[in-house]
């Protein structure tokens, strides 16, 4: 027992202070041409000097900082939350001071006057409150937490995207920022990190006695003096604070600050002295050893490289690896989780009439109501009547198969899972889709449709099977299943914006697709998009037997006949082919693969084959409005529709998480 005691308090020092040596090693690897070619006796002109005091070791020392800020402030999230999934990533902090700084640089720079960090401060605290007052509904819960901070996360980052797309001068600059990067001319920012840093750490410290007494239990906290509430909230506000002055300075690191806590935790550390210190100390490590790594790698071009992507693709690869070994609290499904939120008494046929009649309705006006001119609203031109229809309708066609798709693959997923937030965009599937097509764009050229199709489907097969994997380890728990498509959705984004940052061309064909742009659907693809709505709908609609039963439970499905192996596999297939095709046609940034099945669910449908008729009806639907507002909403300018889709089903999905209460 003594043994074990002593390993436990032996680790977490040897893996930081190892983390810091490993650093060092890679610093002198960087450091050695530059000495090398160093002349003493005009060192104050040299360009390798320069190099060396203005440009390299500042950056070493702003990775250092920046990553210590980081590991401090997801240690006191994951303390205070007792939350071990908590970090500024996850819970949207990073995100929220990333968008604040970018629409000031924008449209308000004279705030800058009065410090970045206040900017980024503000942004990180109203990401904050929103984040916790959702958990606050829910207990706190780990779960409920950290998909929230998701979705505020992903509509951050489809508003930011908007304003980047319709200021594209500054796109490049904007992007490799936002993405985390740390070069630098001098030593201002470290100087400045450094100081806050210190002043922060001694507020921490202050806070250590209380947070192991929180350890005892909250009644007993209370019991012993501790002002439990009054704790929560300074321990947030310094690790708000931390996060913002970080994002404020480098841009968003990913990763760092949930990483770096779990080690420590999983070497042994229990205390919350000990925690805080090492879990400072092995996030300064691991930034600085990525940083100098991706310097030695990426050779010249380094500096265009964000070293917080790239913290992003080697930290969501290392979350996947230590998701089983975290004691997670699992909710409990919600017994209604695919019934009904209502009397149920409406007609199914009045409702499938309206929701045909809408999309209908819908269609038209997008075929044939615009903005043209200076803007003004007209209907179609009777003289240009066959050339704009030829420009709009594969348009409106490929928007409205795509929704349908997403919508089918939502409801599938929902209740195969018996999770209602499951969806594609939420558990990874279309960032998959996103990975094969990359792979395919940067390694063999711009492929056919159907190369494409390939690609993004082999990219969404991986991306379940991976999910796969990681969810039989925990009974398909749905915390693993979703947090298993948090990191690989933000593994996908992470190597995007790396290849982005490259400044090759096809980077932003790629930044527009992934916006959900249809802006260059021909006839051919979307007829192609139809056809594939058409056959794997069909295929949908064949198997809702199974739809019906696996809700009720693997035992009473099983004792009905539904062979639950092949099911599974089957309808999580299936669900990755709509997601795919789906993909191709509006990109990965959308909800309406969560939104149409809850629709749908909340008109008081209950049966698989009226809910996925709807579901896709609806689905359709949204997309078309989004596809039509897109179009108009900032004419001349146009919006990719799966940007809009985002910025509205993200609010809707807030909503959603704050009516609807569960049992932790």
């Amino acid at each position: 027992m003594i043994g074990v005691i002593r390993r436990a308090a032996i680790a977490p020092p040897s893996i930081a202070i190892g983390t810091l040596i490993a650093a060092v090693m890679v610093a002198v690897l960087q450091m050695a041409p530059l000495l090398q070619t160093m002349r003493p006796q005009t060192a104050s002109y040299d360009l390798p000097t320069m190099l060396l005091y203005h440009s390299l070791l500042p950056r070493m020392a702003t990775a250092l900082l920046a990553g210590a800020c980081l590991g401090l402030s997801g240690a006191l999230f994951q303390q205070v939350l007792r939350n071990p999934l908590a970090s500024p990533t996850t819970l949207g902090i990073s995100a929220g001071a990333n968008l604040a700084l970018v629409a000031v640089t924008l449209f308000v720079p004279d705030l800058l006057g009065y410090g970045r960090d206040l900017v980024a401060l503000a942004g990180s605290v109203a990401v904050a409150l929103i984040v916790f007052a959702l958990g606050a509904r829910r207990g706190f819960s780990p779960f409920s937490l950290v998909l929230s901070g998701l979705v505020i996360s992903l509509w951050c980052g489809a508003l930011s995207a908007v304003l980047m797309l319709l200021n594209e001068r500054y796109l490049v600059s904007l992007f490799i920022w936002g993405s985390g990067s740390l070069s630098q001319q001098s030593w201002d920012i470290p100087v400045s990190l450094s100081y806050k840093l210190g002043i922060v750490a001694v507020l921490a410290g202050l806070l250590v006695r209380p947070l192991g007494l929180l350890e005892l239990g909250e009644g007993n906290a209370t019991a012993l003096g501790v002002p439990v509430k009054s704790l929560r909230i300074a321990a947030v506000a310094i690790a708000v604070a931390l996060a913002a002055f970080v994002t404020s300075a480098v841009g968003v690191i990913g990763f760092i600050g949930l990483v770096a806590p779990i080690i420590i935790r999983l070497a042994g550390a229990r205390r919350p002295a000990e925690i805080l210190l090492w879990s400072a100390i092995t996030g300064g490590g691991l930034l600085w050893l990525a940083d100098g790594a991706v310097q030695l790698v990426a050779g010249a071009m380094s500096d265009f490289l964000p070293t917080g992507a790239v913290t992003a693709v080697l930290g969501s690869p290392l979350l996947l690896f230590l998701l089983p070994r975290l004691k997670v609290r699992h909710r409990a499904a919600a017994q209604d989780a695919i019934g009904v939120h209502g009397s149920g008494r409406v007609s199914r046929f009045a409702v499938v009439a309206l929701a045909v009649t809408t999309l209908v309705l819908a269609v038209l006006v997008s075929l044939f109501i615009g903005r043209i001119g200076v803007g003004d609203w007209a209907f179609i031109d009777l003289n240009y009547f066959f050339e704009l229809l030829a420009l709009r309708l594969p348009r409106v066609l490929a928007a409205m198969s795509a929704g349908a798709m997403l919508a089918i693959a939502g409801t599938i997923l929902q209740r195969l899972t018996g999770n209602e937030m499951a969806s594609p965009e939420v558990l990874g599937i279309s960032a998959g889709a996103t990975l094969g097509l990359t792979a395919g764009l940067f390694v063999i050229g711009i492929p056919g449709l159907g190369g494409q199709l390939a690609l993004a489907g082999l990219g969404a097969m991986i991306v379940l099977a991976v999910i796969l994997l990681n969810g039989s380890r925990g009974s398909f728990a749905p915390e693993r299943v979703l947090l298993a498509g948090i990191a690989l959705s933000a593994m996908a984004d992470a190597v995007v914006g790396v290849l982005s940052a490259t400044g090759d061309p096809r980077s932003m064909f790629l930044l527009r697709w992934m916006s959900g742009s249809t802006y260059n659907v021909d006839l051919m693809t979307a007829v192609s998009v139809t056809g594939f709505l058409v056959v794997f709908g069909a295929v949908a609609l064949r198997l809702h037997r199974w739809l019906e039963l696996l809700p009720l439970g693997p035992t009473a499905a099983g004792a009905l006949g539904v062979p639950l192996r092949t099911s599974r596999f089957v309808l999580f297939v299936l669900a990755g082919v709509l997601s795919a095709a789906a993909t191709l046609a509006v990109g990965p940034l959308s909800f309406v693969g969560l939104m149409a099945p809850h629709i749908a669910r909340e008109l008081g449908l209950r049966k698989a084959v009226e809910q996925l008729l709807v579901s896709a009806v609806l689905g359709g639907l949204l997309m078309v409005a989004a596809d039509w507002i897109g179009r108009n909403i900032v004419f001349p300018y146009q919006l990719p529709a799966g940007i809009v889709s985002a910025l509205v089903g993200a609010p809707f999905l807030i909503l959603l998480l704050r009516r609807r209460r569960e049992s932790i």
